[in-house]
């Protein structure tokens, strides 16, 4: 039987291993928002070293994908253009990989929609719109490309069954503009954050971006 929860998932040999699409190039991973108290407070890791992202990031790193861990300005108050211009930084190209957690997936939709750019592959571990317009002001004001999926080779949304509503309800709207896409449902992991986990690491979404592996 798998340990991964989820749909479509399988099991990861606990030896070293080795790519075996070399056109995975890159992968970026971005973070999501905060609280102005955590974010300020010297007891919390910054956002981009929060949750399973330090180690999602050196499994890649082992596999020989190089993967950035943008650090978002101002997490506690999301403002779109200065997340845009920190984002573009970094090389997107036909073989990156992106992957956002809740505010970070909800800016990848947006990113995507508005930059018709090809990419290898988009995993959005519940992603955030802010659809009750709660926190932000005008970040989440776009509307999602519906031609978003044929720029990317396989585009996955993760979700719980125990998150917010806010989440629930943005990826409600993720699938009502983009039609059939792939969504993997987990049970009790909350918001998929360490808190909720019970971890740091996060297997099932290594798995989903790395495929078939093999030892080295």
């Amino acid at each position: 039987m798998s340990p991964f929860q989820g749909e479509d998932t399988g099991s990861i040999p606990v030896s070293r291993f080795w790519i075996t699409v070399v056109a995975m190039k890159n992968a970026i991973l971005v973070h999501g928002t905060c609280d102005e108290d955590e974010y300020f407070d010297e007891q919390y890791p910054s956002m981009s070293n929060s949750h399973w992202f330090p180690w999602l990031q050196k499994q890649l790193l082992v596999r020989r994908i190089h993967t950035s861990t943008p650090e978002m300005p101002d997490a506690y108050a999301p403002d779109y253009a200065k997340w845009k211009k920190e984002f573009e930084r970094y090389d997107i190209t036909e073989s990156t990989i992106l992957a956002g957690h809740s505010c970070g997936g909800g800016f990848l939709v947006r990113w995507l929609s508005e930059n018709p750019v090809s990419v290898r592959q988009v995993v959005l571990v519940a992603p955030w719109l802010d659809p009750f317009r709660l926190k932000t002001t005008d970040f989440f004001e776009f509307t999602i490309d519906k031609e978003l999926l044929s720029r990317a080779d396989k585009l996955v949304v993760y979700v719980s069954d125990d998150d917010d509503k806010d989440i629930l309800k943005s990826v409600e709207i993720i699938q009502s503009q983009l039609g059939r896409i792939m969504t993997k449902h987990f049970t009790g992991m909350g918001h998929f954050t360490e808190e909720a986990m019970g971890k740091s690491d996060f297997p099932e979404l290594l798995h989903e971006i790395v495929g078939k592996v093999g030892k080295n």
